[in-house]
């Protein structure tokens, strides 16, 4: 019996299940799972190449299950990666089922032991550390990674609510970039701040309307860089605490940034500085 096609304007998975009811499955199960085992740690799902193959050459990355294609596994021996699990030899359409539709796993999926989160007060006073202000979406969030592994980030800071998992979409996004920059999980950003400020962090939060442009401010180290989410930007609360709000001038006709390629620009500018 021919199964009939999807509704018009509507992304579906697997008989006919729409993203928004896989997500809340998916929330669901783990909710179920969390309180089933209430002392188990948080589980991260990795998929794709660049980011399972970083989990298992980071030490401090416990994986719990794991699951490859045969030629993923014939790929990750010849790089010379060893895997700490035996992993489930599979067909690609066992993991994409595991996964939302657009997912690209590569042939490669894991569950593994998230990270610890190290507390702000033990960030290095060294170097340039990424503040997120209810930044909540994943791609953006993992791009931001990514950009901060290639720039050296002490940590990126963001808050308990209001803000993406590192685990799925984000850390797919991220490429790798979650085993090489702590992820820092604050339960109010403005004391976070705070404690920055105590260490020895210059604040400057990036906002369009800012007093000055970025280069023009006499940087230093160890430097804090804020950014708010596209559209509304940072909180109130969260410029007064800031030493500096600044912004980034742009030549042409469009001055706005996603808020990923402004943090790769403000990463540039910040860093050429420092030299």
């Amino acid at each position: 019996m021919t199964r009939p096609p999807p509704r018009s304007g509507k992304q579906t998975a697997k008989f006919g299940t729409t993203r928004q009811q896989i997500e809340r499955r998916e929330r669901g199960e783990q909710a179920r799972r969390e309180s089933l085992r209430p002392d188990a740690p948080e589980i991260s799902v990795l998929y794709g190449w660049h980011t399972v193959k970083a989990a298992l050459q980071n030490p401090a990355r416990r994986v719990r299950k794991m699951l490859a294609t045969e030629n993923a596994v014939r790929r990750l021996a010849e790089e010379g990666i060893d895997p700490s699990v035996k992993p489930e030899i599979v067909r690609p359409t066992a993991i994409a089922e595991r996964l939302l539709p657009d997912a690209v796993h590569q042939g490669l999926y894991v569950e593994a032991d998230t990270l610890p989160s190290p507390a702000i007060e033990n960030v290095p006073a060294q170097g340039i550390v990424l503040v997120l202000d209810q930044i909540t979406d994943p791609h953006n969030v993992g791009a931001i990674f990514r950009s901060a592994a290639a720039f050296k980030v002490t940590a990126i800071v963001t808050t308990q609510r209001h803000s993406p998992d590192a685990t799925g979409a984000l850390a797919k996004a991220a490429s790798g970039a979650l085993e090489l920059v702590p992820y820092v999980s604050v339960q109010n950003l403005a004391r976070g701040l705070a404690a920055l400020k105590h260490s020895g962090f210059l604040v400057v939060g990036l906002d369009s309307e800012g007093d000055a442009d970025l280069s023009a401010l006499p940087l230093r180290a160890p430097l804090a860089l804020v950014l708010g989410a596209e559209g509304k930007g940072l909180r109130q609360l969260t410029k007064e605490t800031c030493d500096h709000v600044a912004r980034i001038d742009l030549p042409g006709k469009i001055v706005s940034l996603n808020v990923s390629n402004a943090a790769a620009v403000s990463l540039y500018v910040a860093a050429s500085k420092l030299k």
